[in-house]
C-alpha cells in the first residue's frame, strides 16, 4: 500500500468507515479502497503524484457511479481528478 493510499484510508477511518484494500478482484481495474459505512461503500483509485489514471479504471469507476455508488479517482497534492 503506497503512503498516500495510508494517507486516505486513515481518513476514512477517522470518518468511521471500516475500509479495506483491493488487491484482487476477479476483474481488473477496480479503484485501491472501497470504504464501508452505514450500509454505504465508496471507492476510490488512489494515485501518487506522477501517476496517471488509466482508462480501464476510469471506465470502472464510470460503472460504479451508474451502480449507485460514491466513486472517485484522488491524486497527491492534486485531490479528486476523476
Amino acid at each position: 500500500m503506497s503512503k498516500y493510499q495510508n494517507k486516505i484510508k486513515k481518513q476514512y477511518e477517522d470518518k468511521g468507515y471500516f475500509v479495506t484494500s483491493i488487491v484482487r478482484l476477479g476483474d481488473t481495474g477496480f479503484p485501491d479502497l472501497i470504504c464501508l459505512k452505514d450500509g454505504k461503500a465508496v471507492w476510490i483509485e488512489c494515485k501518487e503524484k506522477n501517476d496517471t489514471l488509466k482508462p480501464l479504471q476510469k471506465y470502472r469507476i464510470r460503472q460504479l457511479r451508474e451502480l449507485g455508488f460514491e466513486a472517485f479517482a484522488t491524486q497527491d497534492t492534486k485531490g479528486i481528478i476523476y
